[in-house]
């Protein structure tokens, strides 16, 4: 697989609901995260818990991808989470807009570096991340 097609079959899972997402994590992956609440490192254990998290709060976790862009075995993407909450399993939320780089190694994602935003209830902001097909 090339590097787009890694990335691309890890935001296509719903994290909530697969058991094997932590498969596509390098062992030596290490995540640089700047967000709304600040920075944050993680590595392979910090993202394996995260994802266990993930399945105790939502029934569904799923990204919707507006940009997958590669250059040799860098992938950027651009996307909005989407999430189905344990306390409203009815309803659909967008939860943060992502713009992500990753370095793909062994077939796996082994560097990543993202900003992230809250989403916020402007139906402009979320059409801007329309799904597209990559």
């Amino acid at each position: 697989m090339s590097a787009k097609e890694v990335v691309k079959a890890f935001y296509a899972l719903d994290l909530a609901q697969d058991n094997n997402a932590i498969d596509y994590i390098h062992k030596d992956c290490k995540l640089l995260w700047n967000s709304s609440n600040g920075f944050t490192t993680l590595d392979y254990d910090g993202i394996n818990t995260m994802l266990s998290g993930l399945k105790k709060a939502y029934h569904s976790f799923t990204y919707r991808i507006s940009h997958l862009l590669e250059d040799q075995n860098m992938v950027t993407a651009r996307y909005t989470i989407y999430v189905t909450s344990i306390e409203r399993p009815q309803k659909e939320d967008a939860l943060a807009h992502f713009i992500s780089i990753w370095e793909v190694k062994d077939g796996k994602l082994y560097r990543g570096h993202e900003i992230s935003q809250l989403a916020d209830d402007s139906s402009e902001s979320l059409n801007s991340y329309a799904e597209i097909k990559v």
